[in-house]
């Protein structure tokens, strides 16, 4: 009997390790070349993906811009350059925002967020992205649902900033990783940035 417990108890903890082990973002990045001003240029494409145990409705519900300043909390701080951001994303519009990293240091100017697609059948949203620095950040979120409540979230970026490519692209994979495990303290209390 003890060992049929002992057996049991360490078939729960492999399976929650390896829950644990999925959960954790991981990241790959790929040298491209890409056009930017009618010119060849060679960019950065950033993949940082990860599970969360979330439903995919509510997962797809959360994505607006009061959830991206919370998951980019304590990296990056954004502020709209006109009023305040909207509810709500909509296809065809441009987001102008300061953004500060860490809070306090201004980096890039004005940041430039186009919403190009919202795809609700598909669960991608796909943005063109560029300030003063990072002269091309075309960005795709792509969700997957795995079944049991458990979707994999998957940020997709392409950065060029001619000589600081490497930079840039070396601090969005610790930032998306940051905004992935945000994600997890989403999840995990249930928090809701759809209204």
């Amino acid at each position: 009997m003890k060992r049929m417990i002992m057996m049991i108890a360490c078939s729960v903890g492999l399976i929650a390790y390896g829950y644990a082990q999925d959960s954790k973002p991981k990241s790959k990045i790929e040298k491209v070349v890409i056009e930017y001003n009618g010119k060849k240029v060679k960019a950065r494409q950033l993949t940082v993906s990860s599970e969360i145990p979330i439903h995919i409705d509510s997962a797809w519900a959360n994505l607006t811009p009061a959830l991206l300043e919370f998951v980019a909390k304590g990296m990056i701080r954004f502020k709209a350059v006109e009023g305040e951001f909207p509810k709500k994303w909509e296809v065809g519009q441009t987001y102008g925002a300061k953004m500060r990293i860490f809070g306090f240091i201004p980096f890039g100017g004005t940041h430039y967020l186009f919403i190009e697609k919202i795809d609700d059948n598909n669960h991608i949203i796909s943005t063109k992205e560029w300030d003063k620095v990072a002269k091309v950040w075309n960005h795709d979120v792509v969700l997957k649902d795995l079944g049991n409540e458990i979707i994999q979230y998957e940020d997709s970026i392409t950065i060029y900033g001619g000589v600081m490519t490497g930079v840039i692209t070396s601090f969005a994979k610790k930032f998306y990783k940051h905004r992935q495990k945000r994600w997890q303290i989403v999840a995990k209390e249930n928090l809701n940035f759809a209204e």
